[in-house]
């Protein structure tokens, strides 16, 4: 039943992204695509966007895997459409480090009772600060062909983290608080570098 949900949302992100895709035009607007496919793939986005993909499917309900990505998705998109306007907030890249840090925490702690609510909320707001950059990056050529491209790469690093989650169930079941731990912490500990690097 999950990996069925999970399917289904999978396609739906994809459809999503390519539908977005398709309404940009040749030219200015492929260039922006372009820009957009490319961006998220800096370690600080990457790292988050995985590891939202992974604790969707290790910590919520069974069938409820979709729900993180999608939340990251919507807010990023949103935020991202505030960072094009303008808006930022002070040592954004600091704290986009930080959220890094804080998904490998919340890989950690994966397996044990955390209301969904508040999960899905840590995600909202983390995805926020990545939207803000992406935003603020906005190239000339114009934010829909951008954002479709950056929306359709997250979705596919959503769909890799689910993937590396299903993996971690059914293959590292015995094993999975462990993997899940060492996970969090990898990234944890690629957060606080990157923090480390911008402090520096």
């Amino acid at each position: 039943m999950q990996s069925k949900t999970i399917r289904r949302a999978t396609a739906a992100a994809l459809l999503a992204g390519l539908a977005g895709a398709a309404q940009a035009h040749t030219g200015h607007g492929t260039h922006s695509l372009m820009e957009g496919l490319v961006h998220p793939f800096g370690l600080d986005h990457l790292l988050a966007m995985v590891a939202v993909g992974v604790w969707s499917v290790s910590a919520l309900p069974q069938g409820k895997a979709w729900q993180g990505p999608a939340t990251f998705l919507l807010a990023l998109v949103i935020s991202a459409a505030l960072g094009a306007a303008g808006v930022t907030v002070p040592y954004l890249e600091h704290a986009i480090s930080l959220s890094v840090v804080l998904f490998g925490l919340m890989l950690i702690v994966a397996q044990r009772a955390m209301p969904v609510v508040l999960g899905l909320g840590l995600i909202a707001a983390a995805s926020s600060l990545h939207g803000l950059a992406h935003g603020a990056e906005t190239p000339e050529t114009g934010f829909a062909g951008y954002a479709a491209g950056f929306m359709l790469t997250t979705a596919v690093l959503h769909i890799s983290g689910v993937g590396v989650g299903l993996a971690i169930q059914r293959w590292l079941a015995e094993r999975r608080g462990a993997v899940l731990g060492g996970l969090g912490a990898a990234v944890g500990a690629a957060g606080l570098y990157l923090f480390g690097q911008l402090a520096a």
